[in-house]
C-alpha cells in the first residue's frame, strides 16, 4: 500500500491535516504492515502526479491512497471520482464497504477543483491506461480537532486495514 500526503499550501496552515492524521496513525502503529508513506507532496498541478506516479511505478502497490486536506469539510470523505473537464473516472473500490461501521466518514462525488482532484484524476487515468493491478482512492480529511481526531483516526485505520486485507 502506498499512502500519500500533501505539504501545507496556505500561509495560515502550520501543517496539513491529512499529513497530521497519517503521522498519528504511524505513531500509534495503526498503518497496515508494509505500508509506504510518501509525505509532503508539493501542492502543484505538475509535480504532484509526477511524484506519485513515479512511486507507484517503483513500488507497484496493490492500492494507492492519496490523502488531502479539505478545510471546509467535517467528515473523512472517500472520493468516488477524479474529474477533468467533462470527463470523470470512478474508483473501482467499493466505497460503501470501506466506510461501513465508521463514525465520521462519508462518500463524496466531488474531489474539488484543485490539486487533489487533479492528482486523483491523473492516478485513475494512469491505472486505466496501463495494465497495472492497482486500485486508487482519494481521501479528503477535515481539520483535526481534539473532539474529531480520535474518531477520524479510528475510521481511517479501519479503512486502510480493509484495503490492506482485500476486504474493501
Amino acid at each position: 500500500m502506498l499512502l500519500t500526503t500533501f505539504a501545507p499550501w496556505r500561509a495560515h496552515q502550520p501543517s496539513n491535516a491529512a499529513d497530521d492524521l497519517i503521522a498519528v496513525l504511524q505513531r500509534q502503529q495503526l498503518l497496515p504492515p508494509r505500508a509506504v508513506v510518501l509525505r509532503h507532496i508539493p501542492v502543484s498541478f505538475e509535480l504532484a502526479p509526477i511524484r506519485v506516479l513515479a512511486k507507484v511505478t517503483e513500488l507497484k502497490p496493490e492500492v494507492v491512497v492519496c490523502c488531502g486536506m479539505a478545510e471546509g469539510r467535517t467528515h473523512l470523505n472517500l472520493e468516488r471520482y477524479g474529474r477533468r473537464d467533462e470527463l470523470a473516472i470512478a474508483t473501482q473500490l467499493p466505497l460503501d464497504v470501506l466506510m461501513a461501521d465508521t463514525h465520521l466518514t462519508a462518500i463524496s462525488d466531488c474531489a474539488g477543483t484543485y490539486v487533489c482532484n487533479h492528482l486523483y484524476y491523473r492516478v485513475l487515468a494512469a491505472i486505466a491506461a496501463y495494465p497495472w493491478p492497482v486500485q486508487a482512492l482519494f481521501v479528503h480529511i477535515p481539520p483535526l480537532t481534539p473532539a474529531t481526531q480520535p474518531l477520524l483516526t479510528t475510521d481511517l485505520a479501519l479503512i486502510l486495514r480493509r484495503l490492506a486485507t482485500g476486504r474493501g
